[in-house]
């Protein structure tokens, strides 16, 4: 029997819509959840030591912010993301519902579909660049390894070469491949993931750190002092926290399967506070030898793996951070739009299909060309992620603020007129009003260049507009029934 099948136990107002509940969005059984502290910490284990989150607090250092004030930033950005990540996770652990669900709360059954198509379409195009930069480390390998290869380097095809098609395609297929086994696989990637970033990471510091005569430069010649550095560590503590903006919003996509809150606190605790600083010192290490040694300022770890003078350690560098690079694209990037399309098209995609067609999207948008383009990774990209602060004002308002957490859960699959979450057609108005204004004026502060001195925290003015708002407009008189989803959940992966 399904849990479909079930429906009639079910003390609610309507039973579950075929358009509205499938085995993918369906709620996950609190018995059998297997993410356990571990699982969460391995989440921000491999995000948090991405490329990109290495080239963004490498800059800091460029920009004249010391060792010092770089950990005091993530210091800041990692007690800020703890405390969203954590309310955030507790949602998916009560409702074991994933995101384009659980938005449907605050806007309405149909309504839910605007959230969920904003993460899933920033995903989707970061999901291309990053395979692309992972495709670029793979490339760069492999003319190391057989410098012949170099010749398929030097032509192009719609922006990019034979040997970048080729690397391309090759880690293209193998997130597919993974992600075709569901979020279990997924998991077991990202236990196996972890320790070897964490391990290579930690070598490659210690190897720049004998490289350097055991000491780094703590600052660039010309720091910040005062007030200028001050400023420049909170755009930074918010900037970080920006970056973690889509997973915010969609944590519990994971933790919808964690086993208990106390597994939920204790890996985002070892996984973000003590990981993040773990990761700002690291950075503070690979970016002061560096400049030490030559007074230059590296980019990325990239570089200086490519001096690694040794081939064999070269290649498990390399493959390592393409590892990582992958990781991060399965957490980040891949398992949001999935959702978000399932909950699009329930009678057509499942997990399998929708992956898919995650994958080809992020592949015809041809992501190399977005990612040479400051003009579209600037104003589109940017545009789209200054609107998930908004969302998640007003998803977490209408959760935690309005309802104290009472949700219930089978009226999330219903279209009844009676049911919780129909408010206006399937469409909460209300929540709608509260986005649009706040959507629209963190778009402006983070794109307008008259307000670039404050662009850096666009997410938190959109985040508490937007949560103010809607704890003004919401409708205090709506239900708010605390009935669970146990009768037509499914088993957790």
């Amino acid at each position: 029997m399904t849990a479909l099948d079930n429906r009639s136990s079910v003390d609610t107002s309507g039973t579950p819509s075929p358009g509205l509940y499938t085995y993918d969005l369906a709620p996950t059984k609190k018995e059998g959840r297997r993410w356990g502290a571990y699982n969460v910490f391995t989440l921000w284990a491999n995000d948090v030591h991405s490329l990109g989150n290495y080239a963004f607090a490498i800059g800091l250092f460029a920009l004249g912010l010391n060792v010092w004030g770089i950990l005091a930033a993530f210091a800041l950005a990692s007690v800020l993301l703890f405390l969203l990540l954590t309310l955030s996770g507790f949602m998916g652990h009560k409702t074991g519902v994933p995101f384009p669900v659980m938005s449907r709360i605050a806007f309405g059954i149909h309504g839910a579909k605007i959230p969920a198509g904003v993460r899933g379409a920033v995903a989707i195009a970061w999901f291309g660049i990053q395979t692309y930069l992972a495709s670029s480390v793979l490339s760069t390998l492999l003319v190391a390894l057989f410098p012949g290869l170099g010749r398929l380097d030097d032509n192009s095809l719609l922006g990019q070469s034979t040997l970048g098609w080729i690397t391309f395609l090759a880690l293209w297929i193998l997130q597919v491949l993974i992600v075709s086994y569901g979020m279990q696989m997924i998991r077991r990637y990202m236990a196996f993931a972890a320790p070897t970033t964490l391990i290579t990471m930690c070598a490659l510091a210690a190897w720049m750190f004998h490289r350097a005569d055991g000491s780094v430069s703590l600052s660039v010649d010309d720091p910040l002092t005062g007030g200028e550095m001050w400023l420049q560590i909170l755009q930074a503590a918010a900037l970080w926290v920006v970056i973690y903006g889509t997973f915010v919003l969609n944590f519990c996509d994971f933790t919808r399967s964690a086993t208990s809150r106390g597994a939920i606190v204790r890996g985002n605790v070892v996984g973000i506070p003590v990981n993040m600083l773990f990761f700002a010192v690291i950075v503070a290490v690979l970016s002061g030898a560096q400049f030490k040694l030559d007074g230059h300022v590296i980019t990325s770890p990239t570089d200086i793996v490519r001096t690694i003078p040794n081939m064999f350690l070269l290649a498990i560098a390399s493959l390592a951070l393409i590892a990582l690079t992958v990781a991060v694209n399965l957490l980040a990037n891949f398992v949001a739009p999935i959702y978000a399309l399932v909950d699009l098209f329930p009678r057509r995609l499942d997990f399998r299909k929708a992956g898919l067609v995650s994958a080809v999207l992020g592949l015809v948008i041809t992501p190399w060309n977005l990612y040479d383009s400051p003009v579209v990774v600037n104003y589109f990209l940017g545009g789209l992620g200054a609107l998930l602060g908004p969302l998640f004002g007003v998803v977490m308002a209408d959760y935690w603020l309005l309802r104290r957490s009472r949700v219930n859960v089978p009226d999330l699959y219903t279209e009844d007129e009676n049911g919780d979450y129909h408010y206006r057609r399937n469409h909460n108005p209300r929540a709608v009003a509260a986005f649009v204004p706040s959507a629209a004026i963190a778009v402006v502060v983070a794109l307008v260049p008259y307000f670039h001195a404050v662009a850096g925290f666009s997410w938190f003015i959109g985040a508490l507009l937007a949560a103010a708002l809607y704890t003004l407009v919401a409708d205090r008189a709506a239900p708010a029934r605390d009935v669970d989803g146990e009768a037509i959940a499914v088993a957790a992966e």
